[in-house]
């Protein structure tokens, strides 16, 4: 879902530029939390041109890394935080309207990361495995077990 959702930015596939400003000014509603936040960011434009980089470029890599399940625990984060982000743009302030799609996707990110789902299946099981110098990669850098998963 979040690699298509990427892919469709691009204007070689979409046949026009990907443009935030339009969501972040008409598609948020009053009621949200963040809809002073969003408008400021539509008002800068510096920070509105890496806005439509940065958000097609790591949902396209956020899809490919929970596909191939590399760097899973990284990308889930990311993924969860987009996910919040647009379900804080989109919440209208009705409680009762408060469990959408955005919402359940970002729980399913965050469980995707707190349960280290790459190791089971995907790319990060082998990636810890590498050996770098003798050891292990995951034992010469530990710190990297907090990204793999």
């Amino acid at each position: 879902m979040i690699l298509f959702a990427g892919l469709g930015k691009f204007a070689f596939v979409s046949g026009e530029a990907f443009d935030a400003s339009g969501f972040l000014i008409h598609g948020v509603d009053p009621a949200s939390p963040v809809s002073g936040l969003f408008a400021a960011m539509a008002g800068n434009a510096a920070l509105l041109e890496v806005i439509n980089v940065v958000v097609p470029v790591t949902q396209v890599l956020i899809g490919v890394a929970l596909i191939f399940g590399g760097f899973l625990r990284l990308a889930a984060l990311g993924g969860a935080i987009q996910m919040m982000m647009f379900y804080l743009g989109g919440w209208e302030g009705d409680v009762l309207a408060a469990f959408d799609s955005t919402l359940i996707y970002a729980v399913l990110f965050l469980a995707l990361a707190a349960f280290g789902a790459g190791r089971i299946l995907g790319a990060d099981r082998y990636i810890e495995n590498l050996r770098v110098g003798g050891e292990r990669l995951v034992e010469k850098y530990p710190k990297l077990r907090y990204i793999l998963g």
